[in-house]
């Protein structure tokens, strides 16, 4: 079982950081690893063709651990999460009588890439509204999502827990329901791989994207994504050098090639050998293989379960844990939330959330303990 591993972080001891939904911290090797780039980068003489190689390889090979997948050549760099939706969209065709499909308040990287494409096409942007309950609202959400899905439906384009709330979607049905249907499914990832198990070979996405600088504990402007076989042979969104075959051998670089490497790494950005953020980025995902999603996923629940249970009975709702994370969970508040009141609240004891509609999103991580969580709770108390 996992213990506090605050150690490995340079939070502030005096401040109470419950908001890795919004940036993690950066742990102290990854940080080393940051350094040690730009160092290296400041003497190009150590810098070798082979370098430009390497560390990318070792890295969709350590991000493939993390997802369970070998096939390591369908996992490509990307510098953002719009940058992987985007290459999606790219290689889709829609038309007019077809529907895509997103969430409610789904994040806008995973909504205007979708929107562009329908109003070219002419198709249609179908919204599954979140149900207004106070209860069994992620149970009723997942099975509006299903019934949403027809004979028209293209795409859906979706996450694995919600970035406002935490609500966790059935991904396997939806799955076995695009499945029926001939329909695309595109996950972000961005706040749920890196603390909750994601198995590709289970749940079988034709896309998923991750920006690498939440769950995934890496630096900004660095991400990863895999494509599956509905991408093969499709368009990238550059054409650069390092992504066409032979890349390798630098002297023949003039030798203009046709073909691209294989898989899915015609899809990297440029510059995606980034002697700074790719091994930070490294450090990041082998520290989480480490410890495990489903540790981190364990050890969240028994730092929040004791305080979120003094709720029960309150203006104060959260999700079952059937149908929510337990790394990023919302405290809505049924009467309203006075966000003036809460943001003095938690500025008395340095405590850092956001507010997301009219939820508290509470993001925890190994750092975080549970006398944290019940002082939270004593705030939101206080409202």
């Amino acid at each position: 079982m996992l213990t506090n591993q605050s150690k490995l972080f340079s939070l502030p001891k005096d401040h109470i950081y419950l908001n890795c939904a919004y940036m993690s911290p950066l742990l102290k090797r990854v940080e080393e690893a940051g350094i040690m780039g730009i160092k290296g980068k400041s003497n190009p003489t150590s810098i070798s063709p082979s370098d430009f190689f390497k560390n990318t390889e070792i890295l969709r090979e350590e991000f493939g651990k993390l997802i369970s997948t070998e096939d390591h050549n369908r996992i490509v760099i990307i510098p953002s999460a719009s940058y992987g939706i985007s290459t999606v969209a790219k290689n889709v065709d829609v038309s007019k009588g077809q529907n895509i499909i997103v969430m409610e308040e789904q994040f806008p990287s995973n909504y205007y890439p979708w929107k562009s494409l329908v109003d070219k096409n002419g198709a249609e942007l179908r919204t599954v509204k979140a149900p207004k309950l106070t209860e069994g609202r992620g149970k009723a959400w997942n099975e509006k999502i299903l019934e949403s899905i027809d004979e028209n439906t293209k795409l859906v384009a979706m996450t694995h827990v919600h970035w406002a709330d935490g609500t966790l979607y059935d991904l396997k049905a939806i799955r076995k329901k695009t499945q029926e249907v001939g329909a695309l499914l595109i996950i972000d990832g961005t706040q749920s791989v890196g603390a909750l198990p994601f198995n590709i070979n289970d749940i079988q996405p034709d896309a998923l994207i991750c920006a690498g600088y939440k769950w995934l504990l890496g630096p900004y402007s660095i991400g990863l994504a895999y494509y599956g076989k509905a991408f093969d042979n499709g368009e990238p969104l550059e054409e650069n050098w390092i992504n066409r075959a032979k890349s390798e051998d630098f002297s023949g670089l003039v030798n203009y090639q046709d073909s691209y490497q294989p898989g899915s790494l015609r899809y990297e950005v440029g510059e995606h050998s980034n002697f700074i953020l790719v091994p930070m980025m490294l450090e990041a995902v082998r520290q989480i293989n480490t410890w495990g999603p489903e540790n981190i996923q364990t050890y969240c629940h028994n730092i929040t379960k004791d305080a979120l249970n003094r709720l029960k009975g309150t203006p104060y709702i959260f999700e079952n844990d059937q149908y929510r994370a337990q790394h990023l969970f919302g405290i809505r508040a049924t009467k309203g939330l006075d966000t003036a009141r809460l943001k003095e609240l938690m500025a008395r004891d340095n405590i850092h959330v956001s507010v997301r509609g009219d939820a508290v999103r509470i993001s925890p991580h190994l750092y975080n303990n549970a006398d944290q969580i019940s002082l939270l709770v004593d705030r939101i108390l206080e409202l």
